[in-house]
This record gives structure tokens, sequence and C-alpha cells, in this order.
């Protein structure tokens, strides 16, 4: 017998974008430009029109200085994470204290893999 995993709540996922969109007060356009993305795509992926690309989310996460793992935590809402709890990694510190965290400064955000700034 099969056991498939729980469906991903994608409508979370694209409601975490949004709200982390509209905390910093931008637009459509002013996350495509941050994110290098086009603006039909941005609207598209948080209208739930289209998932997106690993690559567009690795894009929008930069943009809004979060990370991956924060905002794809957002897909295991309604059911556990996966794996039993004793063999899950141990818990990194609440994001909010974490070292690398910044709130969304009024400043341009320096994409870490590349000498470019977005």
């Amino acid at each position: 017998m099969t056991i498939l995993p729980p469906d991903p709540d994608l409508t979370a996922l694209r409601f975490e974008l949004a709200r982390l969109r509209a905390a910093r007060g931008w637009s459509y356009d002013e996350l495509a430009s941050h994110s290098g993305l086009a603006r039909r795509t941005v609207i598209e992926i948080e209208q739930g029109r289209t998932i997106g690309t690993l690559k567009t989310w690795h894009a929008l996460a930069h943009a809004l200085n979060t990370p991956l793992d924060e905002l794809f935590s957002t897909l295991c809402r309604g059911h556990d994470l996966p794996g039993p709890a004793q063999d899950r990694l141990p818990t990194r510190a609440p994001v909010a204290d974490h070292p690398n965290r910044r709130d969304p400064p009024e400043r341009a955000i320096t994409h870490s893999h590349a000498s470019r700034t977005v």
C-alpha cells in the first residue's frame, strides 16, 4: 500500500507571499523589480494561477529578505511536518532572532549568491 503525503497548502504559500509584499508596502511592480521577475509572474503566483519554479521562489525569498524554509513552511499548515518527531533535525533559532534576519528596511537588498545589488 502506498501512503501519499498530504497535499501542500499552496493557498497559504501565496497568502504568505501577499502578506510579505504588503508588509513592505510594495506593489506588484516593486516586488517584480526587486526580484528580477516579470510583473505578470508575480501576479499569477500571488493569485494562484501558477505555482512558480524553485528558482522563482528563490528570487522572491531574496527580494523579501525571507529564508526559503520559513516561506515554504507555510506549505505544511494544517498537517504535521514530514517524518517522526524523533527523526527531525533540531529546530534552529526563531527566525526573528536569527543573526542573518533583517526586517525590511528601506534600503537595497544585496543578493548573496552574486555580486549584484537588486
